[in-house]
């Protein structure tokens, strides 16, 4: 049996000091939609995100590719379970997998900014306060090649952000304030939750 002479894409989330956290992120080309190379660094960052359970969402420099791509975990997402609303078309739904958004622009953002806590997988046990726009509009295209446009407001707008920070090269601990690492038995639950998958 032939071995293939591709590198695996490795779905370990790398630390702050990996110089391709600080690299702006290369645009990912209409020519490698739909290409194994491709859809293998999708499987990768979603083996990542998926293995963490406080993760909300990850960008390819974090599983060391410098490309603009970030995924958004299905769990980020609000859902209504009112069963008043169960019936309406304009709820927020969970989506059925994680969202996937290649070659990402914000193009809109509210005025009104607001102090958000924040951590991240490459900073790992860190958190601190940040400020954010509220609501956050992303321009992208999925691991289809097809574009579309999403809106958000809470932690949907500052994932946008966060992740969009990832691919120009910037750290959320670049301008959080008040930044505290978790106590050990903080880590220790977390780590727990991980295991317990």
């Amino acid at each position: 049996m032939k071995e293939s002479s591709e590198k695996k894409i490795n779905s370990t989330i790398v630390q702050q000091g990996n110089p391709v956290l600080r690299e702006i992120a290369l645009t990912v080309q209409k020519s490698e939609f739909g290409t194994k190379k491709l859809l293998d660094i999708l499987d990768a960052m979603n083996t990542a995100l998926n293995a963490e359970f406080d993760g909300v969402a990850i960008a390819a420099p974090q599983i060391g590719v410098s490309l603009r791509i970030f995924i958004v975990s299905k769990k980020a997402f609000v859902f209504v379970d009112n069963a008043e609303t169960e019936n309406d078309s304009n709820a927020t739904k969970m989506p059925e997998k994680n969202m996937v958004c290649i070659n990402p622009e914000i193009i809109k953002v509210s005025r009104k900014r607001v102090k958000v806590p924040e951590g991240c997988l490459s900073v790992r046990w860190y958190y601190g306060n940040t400020l954010r726009h509220e609501k956050a509009t992303i321009r992208a295209y999925d691991e289809n090649g097809k574009l579309f446009t999403y809106g958000g407001s809470g932690l949907i707008a500052q994932i946008f952000q966060h992740e969009t920070d990832h691919l120009n090269g910037t750290l959320f601990i670049d301008h959080a304030t008040e930044i505290a690492e978790l106590s050990a038995e903080e880590i220790a639950e977390i780590e727990a939750k991980n295991k317990k998958g």
